[in-house]
């Protein structure tokens, strides 16, 4: 089953790419100009995604034909595309989708350009590397045994 958070980075990273939510057989879409600011989803991507959740039933990423309530189901759960490495959803039991949201992308892949990404806590990047330069720091003045 594919969780909320899941569900909520997969849109996220096809909205990066250009992609569109449908609402309502097309009555509306959403698409947030920022996915992204600094270490967080931005506020207009979390309230795209708030709008979505609620409309759940009746929305679906442009070129795909599940709905995000579908996707939240247990039935579906979100892996990578073999072609194009982006996030999409596959059955847990029974068929396949039909179609990765890259099928209508001309430009997609694009190993030129940086992927898509969640957004990145840089303080927790930076404190990470300080801990494992200074483990290395630590066993490298660490007495050696001797033979």
């Amino acid at each position: 089953m594919a969780s909320k958070q899941e569900v909520k980075t997969y849109l996220a990273y096809w909205f990066q790419l250009g992609k569109k939510v449908i609402i309502n057989n097309g009555a509306a879409t959403l698409k947030p100009h920022k996915v992204i600011v600094g270490d967080r989803y931005s506020d207009e991507f979390e309230e795209c995604w708030l709008k979505i959740v609620s409309a759940g039933e009746h929305c679906y990423l442009e070129g795909t034909q599940e709905t995000i309530a579908e996707l939240l189901s247990p039935v579906w759960e979100i892996t990578d595309c073999a072609r194009c490495s982006m996030s999409i959803p596959i059955r847990s039991v029974g068929m396949p989708s039909e179609l990765c949201p890259c099928n209508d992308l001309s430009n997609w892949p694009n190993t030129e350009l940086p992927p898509p990404r969640s957004p990145v806590n840089t303080q927790e990047q930076l404190t990470g590397i300080r801990d494992r330069l200074l483990g290395n720091v630590r066993s490298a003045n660490a007495p050696q045994p001797q033979p």
